[in-house]
């Protein structure tokens, strides 16, 4: 499976990498493909290309504030592709939302 997912907490610093380091754990420990996006207080790093966004079975938002770019992933919400959440909830548990993406 192939997720991208995009980082970024209110203050851009801890929440943002952590819970990027948790998603790419997950994902790793399952053998899916995985690229992350971090929008933190460095900027855009890792940004997802379109393509890599279309070719993306499914998309984890893990933000706690708005991002840039956001409409890049319109079309996957369109079609329920899209897991929303809380950066601090994906470090507390990434399992549940890679659970989450595979049953979509």
């Amino acid at each position: 499976m192939k997720i991208v997912a995009v980082t970024a907490c209110p203050t851009g610093i801890a929440h943002t990498y952590m819970s990027q380091e948790a998603i790419e754990r997950e994902c790793k420990k399952r053998g899916h493909q995985i690229k992350v996006e971090t929008q933190g207080s460095m900027g855009t790093e890792n940004k997802l290309s379109q393509e890599e966004i279309d070719a993306a079975d499914v998309v984890i938002l893990a933000i706690g504030i708005g991002i840039d770019g956001e409409e890049r992933f319109d079309e996957k919400r369109d079609n329920g592709k899209v897991i929303e959440a809380n950066p601090s909830l994906v470090i507390k548990d990434p399992g549940k939302f890679v659970d989450q993406a595979e049953q979509l």
